[in-house]
């Protein structure tokens, strides 16, 4: 890489760190700026998927108050997170190249379509909570195997898993949107770090692009959890389906 590209990359690991812990589409800031900076789509995401790790646990640590009270919740939901991220993972290595260069436009298109429908789905949550039905605790089967399902898409191409994690909580769970988003940063930590395992041993990637992602992502990762009740919900969209876009037509003329 050069000095320009290893800034650009690092840069974009701290935007991720930051969107992840507020959101969870920063792999849609990552990704364009690895596959610009020369990398095939296969080692970027796992280069990707390495270097957001630390991003993973420091938005963790900075949202460690909303978790009290949670443990169980959380036990039972990572056991999920863990069979579904190391399902996503191997299906990542054993996968031909050419059929994740086919996939990956489908998920990125689909991330997009999930971030820009984000406040549509906030609205229907509260609604049916305004409705009062009834939940169960800890979600019941359909949590688990809605959030499992998630976490294998997490495991493959990580772009917006947090926006279907707390979608899916917020239908099924009876809990604030912040204490939501607390869980959500375990589960995409755990799917991270579930599926960096594999990559470590199995994988190519890119050292560079790992390590600077990594120290970006732990960075933005703290700041988001500290200051992303004050960031703005649509200028942090517009940007999220930009560099999306972005992407998605990279990839398509590719």
């Amino acid at each position: 890489m050069t000095p320009w590209e290893m800034a650009a990359v690092l840069a974009a690991g701290t935007g991720a760190g930051a969107v992840n812990a507020v959101v969870g589409s920063g792999t849609l800031i990552t990704f364009p700026v690895l596959l610009a900076a020369g990398l095939p789509p296969v080692t970027a995401t796992v280069s990707n998927g390495l270097g957001l790790v630390p991003g993973s646990i420091s938005a963790v640590i900075g949202y460690r108050e909303e978790l009290r009270g949670q443990g169980r919740r959380v036990l039972l939901l990572g056991t999920g997170a863990v069979l579904g991220g190391l399902a996503g993972a191997v299906l990542l290595l054993t996968l031909p190249a050419s059929a994740f260069e086919r996939i990956v436009p489908v998920l990125v298109g689909l991330a997009l379509v999930l971030v820009a429908c984000q406040p549509w789905i906030a609205k229907r949550v509260r609604r049916r909570r305004e409705c009062g039905g009834s939940v169960r605790p800890d979600g019941g089967p359909l949590l688990f195997g809605g959030l499992t399902l998630a976490s294998v898409y997490g495991g493959y191409f990580s772009a917006a898993q947090g926006i279907i994690y707390v979608s899916l909580m917020g239908m099924l769970l009876d809990e604030t949107l912040q204490r939501l988003n607390a869980v959500k940063n375990v589960l995409a930590a755990v799917v991270n770090t579930v599926a960096a395992l594999l990559f470590v041993f199995f994988a190519d990637f890119d050292w560079t692009a790992v390590v600077l992602i990594a120290a970006g992502s732990a960075l933005g990762g703290l700041v988001g959890a500290r200051t992303g009740r004050r960031f703005s919900p649509a200028v942090l969209r517009t940007l999220i389906v930009s560099v999306g876009t972005l992407a998605l037509v990279h990839l398509v003329l590719r």
